[in-house]
């Protein structure tokens, strides 16, 4: 995190030609990317429940939502600024990378938990959950348990 700045990388990695992958357009907001290949960044912090998500697609739209407490999103909350990303293909999948400015994140002087998510559609309409980790019986990726990377601010001594 330089400068408050969190840059995120996102590998896919295999036989990429049986999965739908968004095709690139303009790197606008844009609900509801989770319903096909997105990478997702859940990003809290210790000293409360509130958390921030965002939303990465390859085709370089992306989503920022508030949330107050689990679910309970903050319908008056707006992103001031646009995460960037960047989508680099190779021959056995792609990296997208993603820099969410410090404005974005919950705030800028405390340690942060993070959940890295990946939502992956195969050509027959399959999705399938991927997460540094599952705490439940079904993918719930807002669930804080799940939120286990965790990155102390530079600001923190």
């Amino acid at each position: 995190m330089a400068d408050g700045l969190l840059q995120l990388r996102f590998e896919l990695k295999g036989a990429a030609n049986g999965l739908r992958i968004p095709a690139p357009t303009h790197a606008d907001f844009a609900d509801e990317l989770w319903r096909h290949t997105c990478f997702e960044a859940f990003v809290g912090t210790s000293e409360s429940s509130a958390y921030r998500e965002f939303n990465f697609s390859p085709s370089g739209q992306w989503a920022a939502y508030a949330f107050t407490d689990y679910r309970q999103r903050d319908a008056t909350w707006r992103p001031v600024q646009a995460p960037l990303t960047t989508l680099r293909s190779a021959a056995d999948g792609f990296t997208l990378e993603a820099s969410i400015p410090a404005a974005l994140l919950p705030t800028r002087s405390a340690n942060l938990h993070i959940g890295l998510t990946a939502v992956i559609e195969a050509n027959d309409d399959a999705l399938s959950y991927w997460a540094l980790t599952h705490r439940s019986d079904q993918p719930d990726f807002h669930q804080r348990a799940s939120f286990t990377l965790r990155l102390a601010s530079q600001d923190t001594p």
